[in-house]
């Protein structure tokens, strides 16, 4: 599915990047963590990042009325969000991290909880990046900072805009034992924005 997501966008002119790729180890867990500024974040993450066996920290809403979409991720180990419950997302949460642990597989999550309309990013919220560090504390975090995916959709999903060059920037790998959780997190942040 994200293939072909991908590669329907192609029919606008829309190019794909993925800088940086050669960062990523595949002998340890690793976080991913990226701005959020269309869905096209997460079909390019699952195409270019297949191989790492990436599982999201997404919202519940999108686990309802989408072809295939919607099945693998009620079926898959995805962690689906109540976002008017938080507090019932940190056991899953939890779960996840301590997986990614055990299996070295991969976790991603957009802190910023939401997509951004226009490409600044918004604040990052702590608690779920916290939650994943916590529980999975061999892990390395992984900064991506995506550009321009907004673009697409910049005047809604009619028209689509046409000849955007989406790119996917891989930041160094952060160990998360070896800082604490505010180190952490502003360098990711910082990486990031």
């Amino acid at each position: 599915m994200a293939f072909i997501s991908l590669k329907c966008n192609h029919i606008l002119g829309t190019r794909f990047s993925f800088e940086n790729i050669d960062y990523i180890s595949k002998n340890f867990a690793v976080i991913f963590v990226a701005n959020h500024q269309s869905l096209l974040d997460i079909a390019g993450i699952i195409w270019y990042l297949r191989k790492y066996n990436c599982l999201f920290v997404t919202k519940k809403e999108l686990a309802k009325g989408i072809p295939s979409v919607s099945y693998f991720l009620r079926n898959a180990k995805y962690v689906l969000i109540d976002r008017s419950n938080p507090k019932q997302a940190i056991p899953q949460i939890k779960s996840l991290a301590e997986y990614i642990e055990k299996e070295n597989y991969s976790a991603v999550i957009f802190p910023e909880g939401t997509r951004s309309k226009d490409g600044k990013p918004k604040e990052f919220a702590e608690s779920g990046l916290k939650i994943l560090c916590k529980y999975a504390p061999s892990a390395y975090i992984v900064p991506i900072t995506i550009n321009d995916s907004w673009k697409v959709y910049r005047y809604g999903y009619f028209p689509l805009s046409f000849g955007n060059h989406i790119k996917f920037t891989v930041h160094k790998p952060l160990k998360v034992g070896d800082f604490s959780f505010d180190e952490i997190k502003k360098k990711t942040e910082d990486a990031i924005v």
